[in-house]
């Protein structure tokens, strides 16, 4: 309990009046008396307060939000006294995340409730824990303040950012692509399975005509083919401290599980099932393949509390235990940062992948290694800081040209291409029947 600022006021009025006293302007009588009901009024006020139950409180908190965009929290209070009261509230939200709304003031009626609401701004993955509330209450009198907490304790957890996906919803594949950046047209009668019958047009081959329909509807009938489903992508998921870089607001691992959730999705509406390793050092988190919605729900709550970390990746050992999990063949997808000083390693880890699976190497490009190679300046410390970014630059482009070489397919994108890039890629695989 700490005293507010009217008793500290009138604490002074009370020495005040004792100054006067000694000197005579005002009788001692004043200064006692002053004094006794001072003590009266503030013993009674914080007996009160003491006394006082503390309003119920309940938070209203989505259990799930993506990263990045706002949230609101709904607090409401319920008063359980028969005075106004005035209270001051901090909820105890996840430390460091951008607030806006708090604290707040307000004054409860009696045997009333109240409600207010504030923003926040989840700035990183995972599970967040709001821990409580403090509340600063006011006595009645205002001469005392009261600091409560409220053990009211909820949960949430913070995925990738998938407003993307609720976006594209009620979208074809094809233009559910185009928003995120594909450019691939649909090029139809292709394709290894059947879809449907069709009149025929103009420039379709012969062998597509279905001599059957159309001797039973005395014109010409096509037969419309659709690319082959029940397919697999695995997506390989380098969670080492190269994802730690930043290019914007978020870092590339946070741009990579965006991306992944983007192509997964167009992967499961194109009827293939998307599996998921992650692999830090020695540690991986695998989730086998999966199709429609629930693949979906499985896909983010096995990756949206994935972090990058400080340790090296172990790009052997993952495709060991790949191998090991993923029978079939698949199109796996490999997201790293490739750097010149990975050409053993990493070789030997997409020769062992090579063997069963269709393997792509997507390497992030750092804007800001780009930068400094296009920029020396005019100093000395300009100029080497130019020479070692191209120098940088060139071995990883020595890397990219020797997978090449070894018949791996490579994509070097930046962290704003990269969702589109990859679906771009995956689509054109799969209409090339190359899957």
């Amino acid at each position: 309990m700490r005293p507010a600022p009217l008793l500290l006021w009138l604490l002074f009025g009370w020495t005040l009046v004792g100054v006067l006293a000694s000197i005579g302007m005002l009788p001692l009588t004043a200064w006692l008396a002053y004094g006794g009901v001072l003590a009266c009024v503030i013993l009674i006020d914080a007996w009160r307060l003491q006394r006082a139950p503390s309003p119920a409180l309940q938070r209203e908190v989505v259990p799930v939000v993506p990263l990045g965009l706002d949230m609101v929290v709904r607090l409401r209070l319920q008063s359980a006294e028969k005075a106004r009261r005035t209270v001051d509230v901090h909820d105890l939200h996840p430390g460091g995340w951008p607030m806006r709304g708090l604290p707040h003031r307000l004054q409860l009626a009696p045997e009333t409730h109240y409600a207010f609401e504030y923003a926040l701004t989840p700035d990183e993955r995972g599970p967040a824990i709001f821990a409580g509330c403090h509340m600063r209450v006011h006595s009645a009198w205002r001469l005392w303040t009261q600091r409560r907490t409220l053990e009211v304790v909820n949960t949430v957890r913070v995925y990738p950012n998938f407003a993307p996906l609720a976006k594209m919803a009620g979208l074809t594949v094809e233009l559910a692509s185009h928003t995120i950046g594909a450019r691939l047209q649909r090029r139809r009668g292709e394709g290894t399975e059947f879809q449907e019958l069709r009149d025929y047009r103009v420039g379709d081959s012969m062998r597509k005509i279905d001599w059957k329909a159309t001797a039973r509807m005395g014109h010409f009938i096509s037969r419309e083919y659709r690319e082959e489903r029940n397919q697999q992508i695995v997506l390989l998921l380098d969670c080492g401290r190269r994802m730690l870089a930043k290019d914007g607001a978020i870092s590339h691992f946070d741009h990579v599980l965006n991306a992944s959730l983007s192509l997964a999705y167009i992967a499961m509406r194109e009827g293939d099932a998307v599996g998921l390793l992650a692999c830090t050092g020695h540690t991986q988190r695998w989730l086998p393949p999966q199709r429609d919605s629930g693949g979906m729900d499985l896909l983010l709550g096995t990756g949206y509390d994935l972090q990058a970390t400080s340790a090296p990746t172990d790009y052997l050992a993952a495709a060991s235990a790949l191998q090991q999990r993923q029978r079939r063949r698949a199109l796996v997808i490999l997201v790293t940062n490739v750097r010149d000083e990975d050409d053993s390693e990493l070789a030997l880890a997409v020769t062992l992948l090579a063997q069963r699976h269709l393997v792509l190497v997507t390497s992030l490009r750092e804007q800001a290694v780009e930068q400094a190679a296009q920029h020396a300046g005019d100093s000395l410390e300009g100029a080497i800081r130019s020479a070692s970014a191209m120098h940088y630059l060139a071995g990883r482009e020595r890397m990219h040209d020797d997978l090449n070489r070894r018949g791996v397919m490579t994509l070097d994108v930046e962290c704003a291409q990269l969702s589109g890039a990859l679906i771009e890629r995956y689509l054109r695989l799969k209409r090339e029947n190359r899957l």
